[in-house]
């Protein structure tokens, strides 16, 4: 016979998630509009029908303690489930599309859809569409928490719970580097200039350069592939970059070789609710890619 579930409430949840944000416990009261007493009595109740300690007592303060991830992780994701279903609610009740967050990479909205974003808010100026431009794994946390409906980054390494991913298109990975040497051998290559620690696409390069034979010496980080291209041409090292972001490089600097290629993705909550307007905006971007 099976175990009975939890009887847990969202506002429960909602707390707990709070809570994890917030550098206190009167600011996440604050921020799910409660009071900090109240809050305190459904974290108390969520803790005794959870059946597991989550709190810490560090003086007289209360913490989340380190071993709780997954049911932080839980509370997030049902959180952010329940959110997306309270918004097609109302979207559907009002017979309004409404609002469309939606989180890039540089690369795709400078390089690969320009003309796609701007046709798609030309013929649907009644969406409140709203762009965020940041790192993959930054737009990927974002998407976990709710913040945003839909994602076009880096495919991730390995699965993100909770994030469904579907192939968008596949870009080449060209290096770069000084007029003179461009061409040398892989051995010959560096020192370099990178994505920062933790980057997807840092990944996929030092992979390539590793298989390739290249040293990996790397004397400075950046996101932004201006200030790569920019650092490169004082002659300070070399870089590898999406041949999309590599054009019109600039002096001091010369296309090389292919050396490998990222993939980009379309990332949306598993199971979330549908949002006419995500679907509308992912239909568009498949088009300009087919």
């Amino acid at each position: 016979m099976s175990r009975p579930l939890p009887d847990l409430s969202i506002r429960q949840l909602e707390y707990l998630v709070a809570v994890a944000g917030s550098p206190t416990w009167a600011t996440a009261a604050a921020a799910v509009g409660v009071s900090p007493s109240a809050l305190s009595q459904g974290l108390a109740e969520l803790e005794r029908r959870v059946g597991v300690p989550l709190f810490d007592r560090i003086g007289r303060r209360r913490v989340v303690r380190p071993g709780v991830e997954t049911v932080l992780a839980h509370a997030r994701q049902v959180v952010a489930l329940t959110g997306d279903l309270a918004e097609w609610a109302d979207r559907t009740r009002d017979g309004a599309i409404g609002r469309l967050r939606v989180g890039m990479i540089d690369a795709a909205v400078v390089g690969h859809f320009p003309e796609v974003l701007r046709e798609f808010r030309s013929q649907h100026p009644h969406i409140d569409m709203h762009l965020a431009v940041a790192p993959s794994g930054s737009l990927l946390d974002g998407l976990t928490a709710g913040a945003i409906d839909m994602v076009v980054c880096v495919q991730p390494p390995s699965p993100v719970r909770g994030i469904d991913t579907v192939p968008l298109l596949v870009e080449d990975l060209a290096v770069y580097g000084p007029d003179e040497r461009v061409d040398s051998p892989p051995t010959d290559w560096g020192p370099w200039v990178m994505f920062p620690e933790g980057s997807h696409t840092r990944s996929v390069i030092v992979d390539a350069l590793r298989n390739l034979g290249s040293p990996i010496e790397i004397v400075a980080e950046s996101h932004q592939p201006e200030v790569l291209r920019a650092v490169v041409g004082l002659g300070l090292g070399w870089t590898v970059l999406p041949v999309v972001q590599g054009r019109g490089s600039g002096p001091g600097l010369t296309r090389g070789r292919v050396i490998a290629c990222r993939r980009l993705v379309v990332a949306k909550r598993h199971g979330a609710a549908v949002v006419p307007s995500v679907d509308l905006l992912e239909r568009a971007l498949r088009r300009d890619r087919a």
